[in-house]
């Protein structure tokens, strides 16, 4: 499936739901074909972007999210961290 942007041709569409979330980075991401992975800030997607590149090949991604999923992925995210810290400490 590919999309035309105004970066090109976009390998894909992926809704923000199937990324990764890391805490720590305050980064989505998603595997790449290539073997490497697509990248996202969730400041860039804050600020409207909806691109997600690969650090090591041309392929670019159009990333699907309403700006409340944001903030609800990352705060869903933090809670399964402390839960895991808390069941550890016990």
């Amino acid at each position: 499936m590919t999309n035309e942007s105004e970066d090109g041709i976009y390998h894909d569409e992926v809704e923000i739901e199937d990324f990764d979330y890391d805490v720590d980075t305050e980064t989505f991401s998603y595997p790449c074909p290539c073997g490497d992975t697509f990248i996202i800030t969730k400041e860039d997607l804050e600020n409207g972007e909806s691109v997600a590149r690969c650090p090591s090949c041309s392929l670019i991604l159009k990333v699907v999210f309403n700006i409340e999923d944001i903030e609800s992925i990352c705060s869903e995210k933090q809670k399964q961290i402390n839960s895991s810290k808390t069941l550890v400490t016990n």
